[in-house]
C-alpha cells in the first residue's frame, strides 16, 4: 500500500512537527514545543524564518535580542512549566549559533529542556567556505556548531532530508526524558532547510510523549528504610527534582510522618514552604546557621533530587560526623550513588510515596532533636527579622532591606528570579519562600545576564503573576537586551536594579582570597591605579527607560516601598533602580555558614594572600571523602 505523503521543506516540516507534540504526566496533556524564539540571518531566514511564517497559526513566535537570551527566556519557561514543556530557539550560522553555547550548558547542568535550531553551513557544499564558515583543514565536516556537541544531551547535523525524521524522534525523546532531559541541538544546514521532500503524513500525526515517574527496586526501598530506622540525628536535603517532579506534597507529608528536618539546595528552596516546622533553609556556603548546624552533627542525609555540588557540601567540609551515611532518592542512577550513598533510584514523587508507606508510621524522630531545629529555626528567623528592618525609612537601603522591603509586599503569586551575584547568597539565607515556585535562582551555573530573559520566558509561562528579575548592575550590564522583546511584546515583567557599583560578590571573595578586590568595582582607576577612583557615572535607569520601560527610581527605603509596590500593579514592564549601601557599619546579611573552596596563592609577597593561605590550608584540612 502506497504511504501518504506531503511535499514540504525541511524547515516547514520541522515546523509542522513540532506543532504536534505533546507530553503527558498524571493524566495531563500540553504542548512539549509552546514556541519558538528566533534571530533570523542568511543561515535560517529562507528556511526556517519561511516555515515559521507559514504555520504562524500552528507555532507562536517571539523575536529576540540576543541568542543567549534567546536561551535563557526558553529555559525560563521549562522550568516554570516543571519541564513539561519548553520552547524552541533558532539562530543563523556564525556568531548566531555560537552565541548559544552559554545557554546551552545552563540548560543541561540544570537539567532543563530546550531545543536549539542554529543554522549551518552548506551541506552540499557548492561554495567553500561561505559567509561565517570555520575552516578546519583536517576535517571537512566540522562547522562551529560543534563547539554545542558538549553542552547538549543530544546533537544531530540533518544534512539530507531524510535524516529529519529520525533525528526530529531522537529530540523529543531526549527533551522529554526526565533523567537525560538538557539542551538538544538539531544543526540545520541553510541549504538543507530549503530543500523539498515528500514527507510521509504520519511524520506529522499527534504524538504525545509519557514523561515517566520510576518507581524503586524493592531491595533499595527495604535497604532505605532500615538506614532511615537506624538514624537518630537525619536531615533531609531538598534539591530540584522536588520540584521537578511535583513532589512538594509528597515531601510535606513525609516529614509531617516522621519530623524529620528539610534543608534545602538552591534549587531546592520552596519544597517546604518558608513557615512550615520543619524547614530549615538553605544548606551549603549560602545556607542557614540552622541547616549547617544540623548537617554537620547529622548521622543520615537524605539527599532527594539532588546533585550536591559543593555549594552544597561546602565543597567536602559540611557533613562532619564521623559515622554519617547517605540516602539519595534521585531518578538519575548517577546522582543517587553520590557520596557512597544507598541509592534509592526513583522519580522523587513516587519515592516518597513508597518510602512513606514502606515505613508504616513506624519512624519518628525523638522529640529532643525535632525541639532543637525548631529552637534554632527560630532564632534564624530573628536575625531575618533584623536584616530586613530599617529603622530609618530616609536612608539608602542595603541590599537585604531591599529583600526585606519586598518580603512585606509580596505573596504566594509572586515569582522572584535571580542568578549570579551576592543576591542569591542573601536569598538563599534570608528569603521565605511563600509558593513552590516563587524562588527562581538558577545557581547551577550561576549565569549573569539570565535573570530578565528568564523573567520574560516565566512570564510566558505563568500569566498574570507578578514576575520579577533581580539584577545587579553587572548583571544588568550583561544582558538587558530583551527588555526591547517585553516591551515590543507586552510582557509586564518586573526589573529590579540593584546599583553597587561593580561586582559585589566576586569583590568579597577576593578579598578573602588575597587578590584584595582587584578590578572588582566600576570605577575610575584613580591616582593609585587599581580601579579606587570615584564611581562611574552610568545611568542604568536611564539605560532601561531608553528601552522602552517604565522606571521609578528609590533613593531611599521609603521611596523603595513605594516603587516597588507601584512595579507590582503594573501591566507593562516596569523597572525599580536603586543604589544600596555598601558601607561596612550597615548591618547586612550573616556571612558565610560554611566554607567554599577557592583555591589560594601558595606563595605570595603581599601580606593579603599569604594570610588567606593559612586560612585556606586551615579550612581545606576539613576536607574528607565520604566512602
Amino acid at each position: 500500500m502506497k504511504t501518504s505523503t506531503t511535499r514540504l521543506t525541511v524547515a516547514q516540516a520541522l515546523v509542522r512537527f513540532l506543532s504536534c507534540q505533546y507530553t503527558e504526566r498524571d493524566g495531563a496533556r500540553q504542548r512539549l514545543i509552546g514556541a519558538t524564539w528566533g534571530i533570523f540571518g542568511h543561515g535560517n531566514v529562507a528556511g526556517l524564518g519561511q516555515a515559521l511564517l507559514q504555520y504562524g497559526d500552528d507555532m507562536p513566535f517571539h523575536q529576540g535580542r540576543n541568542e543567549q537570551a534567546m536561551v535563557h527566556a526558553a529555559v525560563g519557561y521549562a522550568r516554570q512549566s516543571d519541564r513539561l514543556s519548553t520552547h524552541a530557539v533558532t539562530t543563523s550560522i556564525g556568531p548566531g549559533a555560537t552565541n548559544l553555547v552559554t545557554g546551552a550548558a545552563l540548560a543541561t547542568i540544570n537539567h532543563l529542556p530546550v531545543l536549539l535550531l542554529p543554522g549551518d553551513v552548506f551541506a552540499a557544499r557548492p561554495a567553500d567556505p561561505v559567509l561565517q564558515q570555520l575552516e578546519v583543514p583536517y576535517a571537512g565536516d566540522v562547522s562551529v556548531n560543534d563547539c554545542l556537541r558538549p553542552v547538549s544531551k543530544y546533537f544531530d547535523r540533518v544534512e539530507r532530508p531524510e535524516q529529519l525524521i529520525p533525528a526530529a524522534l531522537q529530540a523529543m525523546r531526549v527533551l522529554t526524558d526526565p533523567v537525560e532531559t538538557g539542551a538538544v541541538t538539531l544543526a540545520l544546514p541553510q541549504d538543507v532547510q530549503a530543500e523539498a521532500y515528500d514527507w510521509p503524513d504520519d511524520f506529522f500525526r499527534e504524538r504525545v510523549w509519557a514523561v515517566r515517574r520510576p518507581e524503586p527496586d524493592a531491595i533499595e526501598l527495604a535497604a532505605a528504610v532500615r538506614e532511615l530506622k537506624s538514624a537518630r540525628r537525619p536531615l533531609v536535603v531538598a534539591g530540584g527534582g522536588v520540584h521537578h517532579s511535583g513532589a512538594e506534597g509528597a515531601l510535606e507529608d513525609f516529614v509531617d510522618a516522621t519530623g524529620i528536618p528539610v534543608a534545602s539546595t538552591q534549587a531546592g528552596k520552596g519544597s517546604l514552604l518558608h513557615d512550615h516546622p520543619a524547614d530549615v533553609g538553605g544548606i551549603g556556603h549560602t545556607g542557614t546557621a540552622t541547616a549547617n548546624e544540623l548537617a554537620r552533627t547529622a548521622d543520615l542525609v537524605i539527599g532527594i533530587g539532588t546533585r550536591y555540588t559543593d555549594f552544597t557540601t561546602a565543597s567536602a567540609t559540611l557533613f562532619a560526623n564521623p559515622d554519617v551515611r547517605f540516602l539519595n532518592l534521585n531518578v538519575a542512577a548517577f546522582d543517587a550513588h553520590k557520596l557512597s550513598a544507598q541509592p534509592l533510584v526513583a522519580d522523587a514523587r513516587a519515592g516518597l510515596a513508597a518510602l512513606s508507606g514502606a515505613l508504616g508510621g513506624a519512624y519518628r524522630a525523638e522529640p529532643a532533636y525535632v525541639a532543637e531545629y525548631t529552637e534554632d529555626k527560630e532564632r534564624w528567623e530573628q536575625r531575618v527579622d533584623a536584616c530586613f528592618a530599617a529603622e530609618d525609612e530616609l536612608v539608602r537601603p542595603t541590599q537585604a532591606q531591599v529583600l526585606g522591603v519586598m518580603d512585606e509586599l509580596v505573596t504566594g503569586d509572586d515569582i522572584l528570579i535571580n542568578a549570579a551575584g551576592s543576591l542569591p547568597g542573601d536569598l538563599h539565607k534570608l528569603w521565605r519562600a511563600r509558593s513552590r515556585d516563587q524562588y527562581h535562582v538558577e545557581y547551577g551555573y550561576s549565569c549573569m545576564g539570565y535573570e530578565i530573559p528568564a523573567s520574560l520566558g516565566v512570564a510566558l509561562a505563568a500569566p498574570g503573576r507578578p514576575v520579577w528579575a533581580l539584577v545587579g548592575d553587572g548583571t544588568y550590564l550583561m544582558l538587558p537586551t530583551e527588555i526591547v522583546t517585553a516591551v515590543q511584546e507586552g510582557i509586564p515583567v518586573k526589573v529590579v536594579i540593584l546599583q553597587n557599583h561593580g561586582y559585589a560578590s566576586i569583590g568579597g571573595l577576593s578579598a578573602s582570597v588575597g587578590a584584595e578586590g582587584f578590578a572588582t568595582q566600576y570605577r575610575f582607576t584613580g591616582e593609585q591605579g587599581a580601579y579606587a577612583g570615584a564611581p562611574l557615572p552610568v545611568d542604568l535607569a536611564a539605560n532601561a527607560a531608553s528601552l522602552g520601560m517604565t522606571v521609578h527610581r528609590a533613593k531611599t527605603v521609603r521611596d523603595l516601598r513605594e516603587a516597588l509596590a507601584v512595579a507590582r500593579a503594573a501591566t507593562r514592564p516596569t523597572c525599580v533602580y536603586v543604589e544600596t549601601e555598601t558601607a561596612d557599619t550597615v548591618s547586612g546579611p550573616p556571612p558565610a555558614q560554611a566554607w567554599w573552596d577557592v583555591p589560594v596563592a601558595e606563595t605570595a609577597e603581599r601580606s593579603a594572600a599569604v594570610k588567606a593561605r593559612e586560612e585556606y590550608d586551615r579550612r581545606a584540612a576539613g576536607r574528607r571523602r565520604h566512602l
